[in-house]
């Protein structure tokens, strides 16, 4: 499917109040009651989302996907944590988490975040840039497999900076 075919399947917006309820029933049936107890839920859930980083993409009115970025810190390092991403099981696989993901880490790109971290798959991440963070390098405050976290660096030069304890950054909200 070409880009411009996956465009006109979906609109996406900045996420809105009016987005919310469709967005928290969207992750309670894709990631059930266990989301709570993640890791990566406990850091976002410390610190919120960014609202200019959090969008949704919808399909004839239908919310079709959402995703959202969570300023933290790496170690000295200005970040953001990415999640979720969840897209709708009606709209999985036609190109709107694709979407919601080429237009986060653009609009990031536009602000001076060092770096989007993950805990995700890295065979679905890797085509966005995303690489395995080296063994060791970074630590999450709680239990995560190493093989899932993943780092997207969006300044090269301060890519050396991220490394150490991720914590919440809500000064950078």
């Amino acid at each position: 499917m070409y880009q411009s075919e996956i465009q006109s399947d979906f609109q996406l917006e900045r996420e809105l109040p009016l987005h919310r309820d469709a967005i928290y029933q969207l992750h309670k049936d894709a990631f059930g009651p266990g989301r709570f107890a993640r890791t990566a839920f406990r850091v976002r859930e410390a610190v919120g989302a960014y609202d200019a980083l959090s969008f949704v993409a919808l399909s004839k009115g239908h919310l079709a996907g959402s995703v959202r970025l969570s300023p933290i810190k790496i170690g000295a390092c200005d970040a953001l944590l990415l999640g979720p991403l969840a897209v709708h099981p009606d709209f999985k696989n036609k190109g709107a988490g694709q979407l919601l993901m080429q237009q986060a880490i653009s609009e990031a790109g536009k602000l001076s975040f060092s770096a989007i971290l993950l805990v995700g798959d890295y065979d679905y991440y890797k085509r966005f840039g995303f690489e395995r963070v080296p063994l060791g390098s970074i630590s999450m405050p709680g239990p995560v497999d190493p093989s899932r976290l993943l780092i997207l660096p969006l300044c090269k030069e301060k890519r050396l900076a991220c490394q150490g304890l991720v914590v919440a950054n809500p000064a950078a909200l």
